[in-house]
């Protein structure tokens, strides 16, 4: 009897000391979390997916949208910036790996080094990401909204888009912002545009230069252009329909708001779902890389005081290691959705 108990024991999986394919029970509850935070961003991602599929029409154009580069201002950079970014956060995970084979290696001094490249490498991204956040919210060039819905947006007849503040007069007697110590009567409203639209359709008058480019997406040629003269400069695969001038005066006319930059509510670059999809995913995104920031600094200073020393083992390095490639990961998920496709 005590034989045949000895050979169960020694068959048994599970017992609550073996570890399952040599993990611990640190490392395990780390691939339990990120399997199911892989499968929130999944969620996320595949919701975006659909929307845009579904007004993949009128969904922006990620090259028209992300043309900023700091110190750059006023030329056009598309997707430069972001490519920036994506390569210092893949970059950072390198140095992550480094760290985690110094860490195996018991080389405090490298471990030390590696993990703050990593930090530093975090930190860049995450206010890069707030200053693309910064030129998203503010816009460039701003745009009209129609009683419709639909967005206008304005380009001279090279194609090249136009900035209100390029053509918008300035008109007596327009509408002021309300303040909470003018008037006996206080009604809170939204921040209003620099222009307003009888300024924005006064300037667009007094200026035939000017065409209308709508948020209807073409996916094909140049003979797709109803205005031939500007099929030299849009011959890209992906451009947005530009109306004749007559076309361009009429749909003007039912113009309802004017859009400077993007929010919740609207945006200048195209359907609001976009930036809706944008703020929600990215922030939920750069909240991660926050998180990871400040774990790694914490992991940071215990390597510094010698605790993994102490403890003959740097399995913490490791466990924080796991995470951080997987926020890197989703990132290169995230680019593809937004920036690439």
């Amino acid at each position: 009897m005590e034989a045949i108990t000895t050979v169960n024991s020694k068959n048994k999986t599970w017992g609550g000391g073996n570890e399952p394919m040599g993990a611990s029970y640190g490392k395990l509850m780390m691939w339990f979390f990120i399997v199911s935070d892989a499968l929130t961003f999944s969620g996320f991602l595949a919701a975006y997916g659909f929307s845009r599929f579904k007004f993949i029409d009128t969904w922006p154009i990620a090259d028209d949208v992300f043309t900023h580069f700091p110190f750059l201002h006023g030329i056009s950079a598309p997707m430069y910036y972001v490519a920036l970014m994506t390569f210092i956060l893949i970059f950072s995970s390198v140095t992550m790996v480094l760290a985690v084979d110094a860490g195996h290696q018991m080389n405090k001094a490298k471990v030390t080094l590696y993990m703050f490249l990593t930090i530093l490498g975090g930190l860049i991204f995450v206010g890069s990401q707030a200053w693309e956040w910064k030129n998203f919210i503010n816009g460039g060039l701003g745009a009209v909204e129609t009683h419709g819905g639909s967005l206008l947006q304005f380009v001279d007849k090279t194609g090249k888009r136009v900035a209100l503040a390029d053509f918008a007069v300035t008109l007596e007697g327009q509408k002021e912002q309300l303040s909470r110590n003018e008037g006996t009567w206080f009604m809170s409203s939204a921040s209003m545009s620099d222009y307003s639209m009888a300024e924005i359709q006064a300037g667009f008058k007094a200026n035939p230069d000017l065409l209308i480019r709508t948020e209807t997406t073409f996916h094909g040629t140049e003979a797709n252009l109803k205005d031939a003269r500007l099929e030299q400069s849009l011959n890209k695969v992906k451009h947005k329909e530009v109306l004749t001038r007559a076309e361009s005066e009429k749909m003007l006319a039912k113009g309802l708001h004017v859009v400077e930059g993007a929010n919740l509510i609207r945006n200048e670059y195209g359907n609001k779902l976009f930036g809706d999809f944008f703020f929600f995913i990215t922030g939920f995104h750069g909240f991660h890389v926050i998180t990871g920031i400040l774990i790694n600094i914490i992991i940071f200073f215990n390597v510094l005081v010698g605790t993994y020393e102490k403890r003959g083992s740097y399995e913490m390095v490791e466990k924080v290691g796991l995470y951080w490639h997987f926020v890197d990961l989703v990132w290169v998920f995230v680019f593809t959705f937004f920036y690439l496709v």
